[in-house]
């Protein structure tokens, strides 16, 4: 009988156990580790959301994704541009560049880098580096014309036409539809009183799109030796855009002296005086 009592208690105390063991394990809880593959595939999903964010404008959300995806993703030099982005649109442009600097030290032959930092030098009147960028990009993607093409522009900025003019021949030789070479070509000529070339070269960026620019520059070229036809132009321009008749944003869109002054002469003529003011009270109303 002692026996088996024993017997019956052991089974007793083997069950109460295994009932206990039970319950601990109903209470602890699960932790899900993600695989680095995982969190690669998360970090690329939350940049891709960054990116369209700062494709609609909404510029603090894209850089808050942005960081958090370096955050999960240190390695990748693509988040890291698109970081750059986001700081270069909230105007963060030291911040930009030390992002440009960890997607440059993370892959070094990726174009994009040194055009995303030639922009950013150029933003901050650091002309030097910009075009020193400019060269690395162009070299790891010598057929991107508009690299080639904004290089031209910082030698235009240096009044080098010649080098300009080179340049712009490239790009237009890759892309010879691309007409913001040929207009430019036509500032560049014009500076170097080269009147005839550059109404041909404008005149030649009007027949592929009928932009502001070119308008106003033919104009400014006809203005002595056909002034109707300089007016007409003229008013055409400025309704395609009014900004053109600001001297600081002809400025900006690297319009030389000679041919600055020549335009004012014409927008002073009495036949534009009302196109002229309606242009400004344009600017004044966006601004």
């Amino acid at each position: 009988m002692k026996k088996f009592l024993e017997k019956i208690f052991c089974i007793s105390m083997i069950s109460f156990y295994c009932i206990q063991i039970e319950k601990v394990q109903a209470i602890v809880p699960y932790y899900y580790f993600p695989t680095i593959k995982n969190l690669q595939k998360q970090s690329l999903y939350i940049s891709k959301n960054a990116y369209q964010l700062l494709y609609f404008g909404q510029y603090e959300d894209s850089l808050n994704l942005a960081k958090l995806a370096v955050k999960i993703n240190a390695k990748d030099e693509k988040l890291w541009l698109i970081l750059a982005e986001a700081q270069l649109a909230k105007k963060q442009y030291k911040n930009a560049l030390n992002s440009l600097n960890k997607a440059e030290q993370i892959n070094s032959r990726i174009s994009e880098v040194y055009f995303a930092k030639s922009n950013i030098y150029l933003k901050i009147s650091q002309r030097e580096k910009a075009k020193i960028a400019l060269e690395k990009g162009i070299k790891i993607e010598p057929n991107n014309h508009k690299a080639i093409f904004q290089l031209g522009n910082i030698l235009l900025m240096e009044k080098n036409y010649f080098g300009a003019i080179k340049l712009f021949d490239k790009s237009i030789k890759i892309k010879p539809d691309f007409w913001q070479a040929i207009n430019n070509k036509g500032l560049a000529y014009f500076e170097k009183n080269n009147i005839n070339l550059s109404i041909k070269l404008f005149e030649n960026a009007i027949s592929i799109q009928e932009n502001a620019e070119p308008l106003l520059g033919l104009a400014s070229c006809l203005r002595i030796n056909d002034i109707e036809l300089a007016i007409k132009l003229a008013k055409k321009a400025l309704a395609k855009n009014p900004k053109y008749v600001n001297y600081e944003y002809r400025k900006e869109q690297l319009w030389g002296e000679k041919l600055q002054s020549s335009t004012e002469i014409l927008l002073q003529n009495e036949q534009l005086k009302k196109d002229v003011i309606l242009a400004k009270s344009k600017i004044n109303e966006s601004s």
